[in-house]
């Protein structure tokens, strides 16, 4: 069985050492190796906040696996075409930018701003204001951009 010294020996410790190896996760509660039951509040860290085994979920995503697994956004693919129709539908978008983390996104937010900054005010207006000792991502721009050392 693996246990969290497994953890500690392979694993940079991000976010410090868990309490428990999660072995499951049921809706909203996630249910750790040592049989405590935890409320999910991180919900993938906000990117995937769609609990867990849900079974239409889980459906859909066995339907999708038996065709194609992943692509990247190099090639097209119709889940991808259709949630973006449904995007642009629904939006004052004309076009829409799948990225595939927080970091990717809050790059393309930042260049998006900078973009609308030049084309108004000139090269004058450069500058980019977020929190600080905030987690915005693990690319050199987005851990900058939160003031971390």
């Amino acid at each position: 069985m693996t246990d969290l010294s497994d953890y500690q020996q392979v694993l940079t410790p991000n976010y410090g050492v868990p309490p428990t190896i999660i072995v499951k996760g049921v809706g909203c509660e996630l249910f750790g190796q040592d049989g405590a039951r935890y409320l999910d509040l991180a919900g993938g860290i906000a990117v995937s906040a769609l609990g867990h085994c849900h079974p239409g979920v889980v459906q859909a995503l066995t339907e999708q696996a038996n065709k194609v697994w992943h692509l990247s956004n190099v090639l097209a693919n119709e889940p991808a075409i259709h949630l973006a129709k449904a995007l642009v539908d629904a939006t004052f978008a004309d076009r829409v930018f799948f990225c595939n983390s927080g970091a990717e996104a809050n790059e393309a937010a930042i260049k998006a701003a900078r973009k609308a900054a030049f084309d108004v005010y000139g090269p004058e207006k450069i500058e980019i204001i977020a929190f600080n000792d905030a987690f915005h991502g693990r690319t050199i721009a987005t851990v900058t951009a939160g003031g971390q050392p």
